[in-house]
C-alpha cells in the first residue's frame, strides 16, 4: 500500500497555494538504457519537475508517434516489461518519497501481468512499488469504474486522456471516474506532431472545466519554453514528452541525465516567469 494516498492531489494542491503550475516530464521507462530510468527521475526532479510520467514500452503503441514508439521498441529489445518498471519506480522511491509517478501505457501489459501473477496483481504490486497513477489509453471511461475503484482503495488515482475532438458526453463520462488530473492531448494525431495552437487549447480548457474537477495538463505538442509558458498561462501542468525522448535518443550514458535536466531546467525557468 502506499503510505502517502494521492500524493498527486498533494502535489497540485502545494503548487496551487504558490501560484505555480505543475511540470510533468514523460520518459519511456528502460529508454535509452535499461539501467538508467531512475537516475533520470531523479534529475528530473532536480530540475524541478513536479510529477513523473513513466512510459510502460509496449510493442503496438496506438497513440504514440514514432519518436517514443522508437523509444517503446528500443526499451523492450533491452528487456524492459511491465516487472523492470515497478522495479525503476521501486528504486526511486528509495530516495524520494514525495514526487508523484504515474505509469503511462496500454491495457495489453497490465492485462498480461495479471494472468501471470493473479488477479488484481498489478494494482498490489504498483502500489507497493510507490506508484501513485495510472494512465491507460485504450481503457475508455465507461469500463473502468471498476479499475479505478480498486486503483483508489490503493492510493492511486486513474487519469484519462481527453482530445479536441472530445463531446461533452465523453468529458462527463471522463469526470465520473478520473482522479488526479486528467491529460488534455492538444492536438489531433499522435505525440510529437504538428505545432501547437495555443489559441485553440485556451478555448478548449474552459469547456473541459466545465465538466472536469480536478486539475488539467496539457500534452503533445510542447517543445520548448515558449510553448511551455503560454500553455502554462492556461494549463494547470504542461507535460512535455516526445521532445525529451529526442533529446536523449543515441546519446552516450553519462550525458542523459544531464541533457535531461539541462532541458527541464529551461522549461520550469520559463513556467515559472
Amino acid at each position: 500500500m502506499n503510505t502517502q494516498p494521492h500524493r498527486i492531489a498533494a502535489t497540485f494542491a502545494a503548487l496551487q497555494a504558490k501560484g505555480r503550475k505543475a511540470l510533468i516530464p514523460y520518459v519511456t521507462a528502460g529508454f535509452p538504457f535499461a539501467d538508467i530510468t531512475p537516475a533520470l527521475m531523479h534529475g528530473m526532479v532536480e530540475a524541478g519537475a513536479d510529477i513523473i510520467e513513466l512510459g510502460v514500452p509496449f510493442s503496438d503503441p496506438m497513440a504514440d508517434g514514432p519518436v517514443i514508439q522508437k523509444a517503446g521498441e528500443k526499451a523492450l529489445a533491452l528487456g524492459t516489461g511491465l516487472r523492470q518498471v515497478l522495479g525503476h519506480v521501486r528504486e526511486f522511491r528509495g530516495r524520494n518519497k514525495d514526487t508523484p509517478v504515474v505509469l503511462m501505457g496500454y491495457a495489453n501489459p497490465v492485462e498480461r501481468y495479471d494472468q501471470i501473477h493473479g488477479q488484481d496483481a498489478f494494482v498490489r504490486d504498483a502500489a507497493e512499488a510507490g506508484v501513485d497513477g495510472v494512465l491507460i489509453v485504450d481503457y475508455p471511461p465507461e469500463e473502468c469504474a471498476d479499475f479505478a475503484a480498486k486503483l483508489r482503495a490503493h492510493g492511486m488515482d486513474l487519469i484519462f486522456l481527453l482530445a479536441p475532438t472530445s463531446t461533452e458526453e465523453r468529458m462527463q463520462e471522463v469526470a465520473r471516474v478520473a482522479s488526479g488530473y486528467v491529460y488534455y492531448v492538444s492536438l489531433k494525431g499522435v505525440t510529437g506532431s504538428g505545432a501547437l495552437d495555443t489559441a485553440a487549447v485556451e478555448a478548449m480548457l474552459p469547456r473541459i472545466r466545465q465538466h472536469v474537477h480536478i486539475p488539467v495538463g496539457v500534452g503533445f505538442g510542447i517543445r520548448d519554453a515558449a510553448t511551455a509558458q503560454a500553455i502554462g498561462q492556461v494549463a494547470d501542468a504542461v507535460v512535455i514528452g516526445s521532445r525529451i525522448i529526442q533529446l536523449l535518443d543515441d546519446q552516450p550514458h553519462e550525458k542523459i541525465v544531464p541533457l535531461a535536466i539541462d532541458f527541464l531546467r529551461g522549461i520550469r525557468k520559463a513556467l515559472d516567469a
